[in-house]
């Protein structure tokens, strides 16, 4: 019987080699990941992003503060990409000083020539490429001599002998000590010369984000007729807030972890100067200027800044007594109250009959165009500033009632929650 021999495959039918299946496997998965990769954006409101585009415009270093895995870095990669600017990231935590005040090296002739410090590549390239977005990561990890060796570098964008462009802006992010690996307080030095952003996220944009459509980062369209009008509307709001109240000058927190966040001092009223002209010249809405100015001065200061921006935007009280019939009050309560102890103000500053007539006849407008309770307070302090030889206006006639009213209100008001009291 004949014997059977295996059939041997040609080499060129032999089965595939193994690398170059587990090559062509790698580009399939290659291929996948670009299409993982490959997103979209969108025009879409966002406060965050929005403040954080006008604080880059305005030229002014950011720190975003944020739990880890909230999208800080991805942030800041699609902000670059958004505004063409080359990307250059530095985790503070895992250099040394030296790396951000300069290596020392040593030339032909020290004595004569001095030992140079030498920057970093990564400063080499940015001057080289005359912008970009230089984003410090992880800040809060970094010990404190790599922070103390950071203040040049982020006020005066120098890194030993090298000056960055002006091209180049500066954007950190950092971890809450409680959740940062190691973390540190940031040192107020340090801390005072950033804008601080909390940076949360909005589940829409986190949903729609993951379906491959992102916000987009847009810089703020700055109106070149008003640039006059908001340098100066900018110095009226900060220096009148200053004069007004000297002690919000400069006032280190007590607390260590209060030092590391964003408090008042000449050089962050600066900063915010510089933001408040920028958020009027684009027209940006007040909260992201709520969010920026809270961010570099903190949050009592600021909200007091912003309540007296709201007062420059009131009419003059002068232009109310002029013409008061013709008046035009903010529709807002706060606000039209406001207008109208300015005015009584005005005509205790400088009583006049007339000046004393045309404050009753707009306490009669306000009345018929808006709440008249509000009218009770300015009434009864106008009502004290009468001389004796001034006729009593038909006006307050009409006033009266309304006065009067608004009283046994209030009296009311307080005998319910006396008698709730005393139920108890």
């Amino acid at each position: 019987m004949p014997t059977c021999t295996p059939f041997a495959l040609p080499s060129a039918l032999s089965a595939p080699d193994t690398d170059q299946v587990h090559s062509s496997q790698l580009d399939v998965a290659g291929d996948l990941l670009s299409l993982l990769r490959t997103t979209t954006t969108e025009p879409r409101p966002d406060t965050q992003l929005e403040a954080l585009t006008l604080a880059v415009a305005a030229d002014l270093p950011v720190l975003l503060w944020g739990e880890p895995g909230i999208g800080k870095t991805a942030a800041l990669t699609q902000l670059a990409a958004a505004l063409n600017l080359p990307l250059t990231t530095v985790i503070a935590s895992v250099h040394e000083p030296s790396d951000f005040s300069g290596l020392p090296i040593v030339g032909d002739d020290p004595a004569e020539q001095g030992v140079p410090m030498a920057p970093p590549d990564w400063a080499v390239r940015l001057v080289r490429a005359g912008r970009g977005l230089l984003f410090l990561d992880e800040l809060s990890t970094a010990p404190p001599a790599v922070q103390a060796a950071l203040l040049r570098l982020v006020l005066e964008r120098r890194i030993g002998a090298l000056q960055l462009p002006p091209g180049v802006r500066i954007v950190a992010a950092a971890n809450p000590r409680s959740s940062a690996a190691d973390g540190w307080e940031l040192s107020p030095p340090l801390a005072n010369r950033f804008v601080h952003l909390q940076w949360t996220h909005d589940h829409e944009v986190v949903v729609r984000g993951l379906g491959g459509t992102w916000p987009r980062a847009t810089l703020p369209r700055l109106d070149p007729e008003r640039l006059a009008e908001a340098v100066d509307f900018a110095r009226r709001a900060v220096c009148g807030l200053l004069a007004a109240r000297p002690k919000l000058v400069h006032q280190l927190p007590s607390s260590e972890s209060r030092r590391g966040g964003p408090w008042p001092s000449p050089r962050s009223w600066e900063m915010t100067l510089h933001l408040i002209a920028f958020a009027t010249a684009s027209g940006v809405s007040r909260n992201v200027l709520s969010l920026l100015v809270r961010g570099t001065v903190g949050d009592g200061p600021g909200l007091e800044l912003l309540a007296s921006l709201d007062r420059l935007d009131l009419p003059d009280p002068e232009d109310l007594l002029a013409d008061p019939t013709g008046a035009v009050l903010p529709e807002r309560g706060d606000l039209r109250q406001a207008v109208l102890d300015g005015v009584v103000a005005a005509v205790r500053n400088r009583p006049e009959k007339s000046r004393w007539d045309a404050a009753w006849a707009l306490l009669v407008h306000a009345v018929k165009t808006g709440a008249p309770d509000l009218v009770v307070v300015p009434a009864t302090t106008l009502a004290a500033l009468r001389r004796e030889d001034w006729d009593v206006p038909e006006s307050i006639e009409k006033l009266a009632g309304v006065v009067s009213l608004s009283r046994r209100a209030d009296e009311a008001a307080a005998r319910a929650k006396s008698a709730a009291r005393a139920a108890r």
